[in-house]
């Protein structure tokens, strides 16, 4: 069988649970038959991995599958087997793996389909599929499923066909789409990027897409793991294998699909609607060090590069190339990927001005001009310096791979590889347009010891960019999620004083105010005030004030009382449902400063996040937020804050006074920490705005929003 004879059989730890799943030595097929497609797909894995386990066809009659022996059930098989793949009927799952359980299997891989895929009926028959296993003390992957190759172990439990030649194992691929994992892996074939694990998780009702990941945290032919995933189905697990995969410094690059709308009762505060589960997934990642992309190209790309280079010393990149259009290719578009180009230290320039010719720049990007082809020697020459050059943590270097016999430059690609024995720094290869990589081009980069290559200049630097950012994300300590929180007895915050009054109780500076009930009462509190004035109608069945002409501002103190009259008798109208607490006086606040926005959410699988955005009506406007799971301290709110677009606000803009980034960020971390302590029966918890003027923060308006089923009013 093609293979390369680096590749050599890797197994994994016995201590891990699913060990012997995805590492068997003995597979029975039940349901083979050579008149079935997916026999013919499944055994043809077998050769072309070179498996060296034992094989068993089981069907009805006995018969041998394409010389595999034939057994009537697992049973009469009569030896110990690790993996029964299953691909019989729905209607005939069960007896299958009950027939498997009966012969001491206790690994399952069910391709067949039928299950929750197809909607109510399907689930149910999912459920009973599941627990038949629970009760036979069978694992699970699957059903609806094309199974899994493990490439370093030579184990294909799969009917995803093998791309030949079989590449040294660098990255995993697990997806849970059948099709898009065979996709993805001819993908990286065609990039020269060889797979150690190819899974396809199905429905996943019992291994997951997390089990999977942790098990191939620890497995040493994986360099990198690429993910394509719908959904997160158990985050805890899921997230405990992020943290073990950030602590052994492997990277997980993740492509997942999929937006959906937050609960109803979310969706009536500002923050509902603009974080949203996806951006919240986003905040995830950024916490556990995962890295996310946006397509599928990317995900292989980047899960290639890093699989390639581990972790980057440090940020600075340096390109390299004899063209000068490519240069400018790279100097046009690192800043937007997040790719740092830093200029050469005088050091450095002056030993590119011995070796470069006069008319040569010393610039990153390097253009090293035409002079390299008609002297390879400079690479040979040029590639020690830049790799040493200060802050510089990777280098490319501009040169064509051949693809077809006689093409590309031989000498140069020789020298490049000289170069590359002495130099102590991650160096890859760069195309300038994407290209399918194949025998030709494997045979020029092993003859001339190139490293990785990266075909197309934007994908390249999409690649470096998330590369430098996980490398820097890799130095910060780790950080908790607040999953599987118990629930907490709801608190009686149905208004917005009573919400003000709960967030000064934790260590948040609020605006003064009182609750008033009658003209009296109003007229009483108005005249121990000396400002202008705020009167708001205080309701828990109003979110939004303004709507129903339930606000008014600059109020005198002499106006407080017919005030107060209006705003109640035009609630009444409008709203003559809502349950009215009274009316809320406080001081008016104006004459500059700026608004914030700050809220919490409670997502169903993630737990609390905070959202952080400019307020008032800006945050309709701008819809710009910076978001990060609960709980978060002072250095990570002032990076929020200055990832805002409008960030320049708060940094004393137009001679306005500058923001105290620090006590800001202390207000906002109490504002966390108080929606923490309301548990997860509290949907959302907003302040908006959060008024900030030098050194001064205070919060103007609080709104909380219990879960329906746990919601209560005062």
């Amino acid at each position: 069988m093609p293979r390369s004879d680096e590749t050599k059989r890797e197994t994994q730890s016995e201590s891990h649970p699913l060990s012997t799943l995805f590492e068997p030595r003995s597979i029975a097929l039940v349901g083979a038959s050579e008149k079935s497609v997916w026999s013919h797909f499944i055994l043809r894995n077998y050769a072309d991995f070179g498996y060296t386990g034992k094989v068993f066809a089981v069907n009805r009659n006995g018969a041998a599958v394409y010389g595999i022996a034939g057994f009537t059930n697992c049973r009469s098989i009569g030896e110990s087997v690790d993996v029964a793949f299953i691909f019989v009927p729905q209607s005939a799952v069960i007896e299958a793996l009950e027939d498997a359980a009966a012969a001491g299997i206790r690994h399952a891989v069910i391709l067949s389909s039928g299950y929750s895929e197809t909607g109510p009926a399907g689930a149910a028959a999912q459920q009973e599929l599941l627990a038949s296993a629970a009760k036979l003390g069978v694992r699970v992957w699957g059903p609806n499923s094309l199974g899994f190759n493990n490439l370093s172990a030579r184990a294909p439990v799969s009917a995803i066909p093998a791309v030949l030649p079989i590449l040294p194992p660098s990255i995993a691929i697990v997806s849970q789409s059948g099709a898009t994992a065979a996709e993805l892996y001819e993908f990286a074939h065609s990039q020269n990027i060889g797979t150690s694990f190819v899974a396809a998780t199905g429905n996943e009702g019992d291994v997951t897409l997390s089990d999977v990941l942790d098990y191939l945290v620890d497995h040493a032919a994986t360099k990198a793991i690429a993910i394509f995933a719908e959904s997160i189905r158990d985050p805890e697990a899921f997230a405990a294998a992020a943290e073990r995969a950030r602590a052994k410094t492997k990277p997980i690059v993740i492509l997942k699909i999929g937006r959906s709308a937050l609960a109803s009762a979310v969706a009536k505060a500002h923050t509902g609607s603009l974080v949203g589960d996806d951006r919240v997934f986003s905040a995830i990642c950024e916490r556990l060090g995962i890295i996310r992309v946006h397509s599928t190209e990317d995900l292989i790309n980047v899960a290639g590069l890093l699989a390639s280079t581990g972790p980057l010393r440090h940020p600075g990149f340096c390109f390299m190339s004899i063209s000068g259009g490519a240069c400018t290719l790279v100097a046009d578009g690192a800043e937007g990927n997040g790719v740092e180009l830093p200029p050469f230290d005088e050091t450095t320039q002056r030993a590119l001005a011995e070796v470069l010719p006069d008319f040569g720049s010393k610039l990153n990007p390097l253009d090293v001009t035409g002079a390299a082809i008609r002297d390879p020697s400079l690479f040979e020459r040029i590639l020690p310096i830049v790799a040493a050059a200060p802050g510089i943590g990777l280098v490319a270097v501009s040169m064509t791979i051949p693809t077809t016999p006689g093409q590309g430059l031989p000498a140069a690609l020789e020298a490049i590889g000289r170069a590359l024995q002495i130099i102590d720094a991650p160096v890859v290869m760069a195309q300038t347009c994407v290209k399918a990589l194949n025998d030709v081009s494997r045979q020029a980069i092993e003859a001339h010891r190139l490293p990785f290559v990266i075909t197309g200049i934007d994908p390249m630097l999409r690649a470096v960019g998330k590369a430098s950012w996980w490398s820097k994300r890799l130095g910060r300590p780790a950080k908790p999620l607040l999953l599987g929180q118990p629930p907490i007895a709801p608190r009686p915050l149905s208004t917005e004083r009573a919400v003000l009054d709960y967030l000064a109780q934790s260590g948040v500076a609020v605006i003064p105010g009182k609750v008033v009930r009658s003209r009296k009462e109003a007229a009483e509190f108005a005249n121990s005030l000396h400002e202008s004035l705020v009167l708001k109608i205080s309701s828990p069945d109003i979110a939004h004030k303004t709507e129903v002409g339930g606000v008014r501002l600059n109020v005198a103190r002499a106006e407080v009382p017919d005030v107060y009259d209006s705003i109640m008798t035009q609630v009444a109208h409008a709203r003559p449902d809502a349950a009215i607490d009274g009316v809320i006086i406080s001081p008016m606040r104006s004459g500059g400063g700026v608004e914030l926005l700050v809220g919490v959410t409670n997502d169903a699988t993630w737990g609390p996040t905070i959202g952080i955005g400019f307020g008032g009506v800006m945050v309709e406007v701008l819809a710009d937020v910076s978001i990060a799971p609960l709980p978060v301290d002072r250095e990570e709110v002032i990076e929020m804050l200055l990832r805002l677009r409008g960030a320049k606000l708060l940094q004393g803009f137009r001679g306005a006074a500058a923001a105290n980034l620090a006590a800001v960020a202390d207000s906002i971390v109490n504002i966390g920490n108080a929606a923490i302590k309301l548990g997860p029966s509290v949907a959302s918890l907003e302040v908006n705005p959060l008024l900030v003027r030098g050194d001064r923060v205070e919060a103007l308006d609080g709104l909380v929003i219990w879960n329906e089923n746990e919601r209560t009013h005062v």
